[in-house]
């Protein structure tokens, strides 16, 4: 005879297991993603017509990590004719869903308060000769 305690266990256990998907093995969720790693992920993104990051731009104006492994994303672009403007979102959203323990990210485009050049970290200043 089980006693509650073991069914309990033994049901935390199979919430814990991988499983599998068209995709490949899905494990299971185990936290809030790191922050620092989410915005690493979004560094990898490059507006092709500046040689800068967008993180270091200043064009993303908040992450919202949730405890499920959700993270949302507010970005902005240079301007509202960028060339870029349907792919940098996507661009975004793809590299933070490889982020460990993110289950899903979500990426709006806002644009207010607008852009300007004082958004943009020293390094990207540096980087673009705007000293």
């Amino acid at each position: 005879m089980e006693s509650a305690g073991s069914s309990v266990g033994a049901e935390s256990h199979q919430a814990a297991v991988a499983h599998w998907t068209p995709d490949g093995e899905v494990l299971p969720h185990s936290g809030v993603p790191s922050e620092d790693a989410v915005i690493e992920a979004i560094a990898t993104v490059h507006d092709p017509e500046i040689p800068v990051n967008i993180y270091e731009l200043g064009l993303i104006y908040a992450i919202d990590l949730h405890d499920d492994g959700r993270v949302k994303v507010e970005m902005t672009l240079t301007a509202p004719n960028c060339p870029s403007a349907q792919e940098l979102p996507v661009q975004v959203r793809e590299a933070i869903e490889k982020v460990k323990d993110v289950t899903s990210a979500e990426v709006d485009v806002v644009w207010d308060p607008p852009w300007d050049m004082s958004r943009m970290s020293d390094e990207a200043r540096l980087a673009l000769n705007m000293f």
